[in-house]
């Protein structure tokens, strides 16, 4: 893109040294600057990437400056297994517990309708 002449405003001026630089333009006390858009923009480019990113110290100043101050540590798995004890009174007693739960969520459970359930899951096994 070649060279462009800048062409001031007076109306768009915006603080007094802006005026008086337009009206000396205006009146040809002073000679309008010149914009070489494509000279700037590759001067741009140049100062976008600083000297130290394009070695390998930049990559490891920002690994150090980003790295977290407290070691993390990787879960570990566990595994819990429940020993099954048969016995139906466990399950009366934990049914009783749910059936008197303060949340209000669980529905009643009569001892009658445990022991149903216990005996139908005999007669499965």
């Amino acid at each position: 893109m070649p060279d462009q002449e800048v062409k001031p405003n007076l109306n768009e001026a915006s603080t007094h040294e802006a005026q008086l630089a337009a009206e000396n333009i205006a009146s040809g006390e002073e000679e309008a600057p010149t914009v070489n858009f494509d000279a700037d923009y590759a001067a741009a480019q140049k100062f976008s990437v600083s000297e130290v990113d394009r070695t390998g110290e930049g990559a490891a100043a920002a690994e150090a400056a980003t790295a977290p101050n407290q070691k993390t540590f990787q879960p570990q798995e566990t595994k819990t297994q429940t020993q099954s004890t048969g016995n139906p009174d466990d399950f009366l007693e934990l049914a009783k517990e749910v059936g008197n739960s303060q949340t209000g969520s669980a529905t009643n459970v009569s001892d009658d309708l445990v022991k149903q359930a216990l005996e139908k899951g005999e007669r499965k096994n």
